[in-house]
């Protein structure tokens, strides 16, 4: 077995023993414990959120104090401890929606999403990062200051433009890839710290 299989199957099969609905739970959990995006008592928001690992690792890194909501244009099973909601990005009206139930700014936004791959690179790239931008839109409505976010993004063309825009919203912002990502994967991340809007 090569090396990459193995530490797929290792941590998928570590998902299945702790309960995460996906190997991507451990992503979050590995960017948490070196850039301390997510505190306890954080108000956490997760775009894109199904099928709802990071969600999970949200809800179990926030604690019993914190909140937190996911938000995806698929169904997702309900995750104990979190709001899930079905609704596009893209629309307007779910700020409103967000701000009802956190009843206040919140902590950390993280979007782990993708678009429907259709296997054209150039396409899923361009999408995926169309997606962030719209994610980064959420954000600047209720993302508070000094808040933390992450985005995931494929790798191309648009990821340093990306990466120039938000790095003008916020204090610090480094590029990473999680041990748990597959090394093969154009997938990396964007770690968000201190939003000055």
């Amino acid at each position: 077995m090569r090396l990459q299989d193995a530490r797929r199957d290792y941590y998928r099969n570590l998902a299945h023993e702790q309960g995460f609905r996906s190997r991507a739970a451990y992503k979050l959990k590995e960017l948490n414990q070196s850039y301390r995006l997510i505190g306890p008592g954080f108000y956490v928001l997760d775009l894109g959120c199904a099928p709802g690992g990071w969600t999970q690792m949200a809800v179990k890194l926030a604690g019993n104090k914190g909140k937190v909501m996911g938000v995806d244009l698929s169904y997702v099973e309900e995750v104990p401890g979190a709001h899930i909601i079905r609704g596009n990005i893209e629309d307007e009206f779910l700020v409103d929606e967000i701000m009802e139930y956190f009843g206040r700014k919140v902590n950390a936004v993280i979007c782990d999403l993708s678009p429907h791959v259709s296997g054209n690179w150039s396409i899923d790239h361009a999408k995926q990062i169309s997606l962030n931008y719209d994610c980064t839109k959420i954000m600047d409505k209720v993302l508070m200051h000094k808040g933390n976010a992450v985005f995931k993004v494929f790798d191309g063309e648009y990821s340093m433009e990306f990466r120039d825009f938000v790095k003008k919203k916020f204090a610090r912002i480094n590029l990473t890839k999680p041990p748990a990502s597959r090394k093969q994967s154009s997938e990396l991340y964007y770690v968000c710290l201190g939003y000055t809007g």
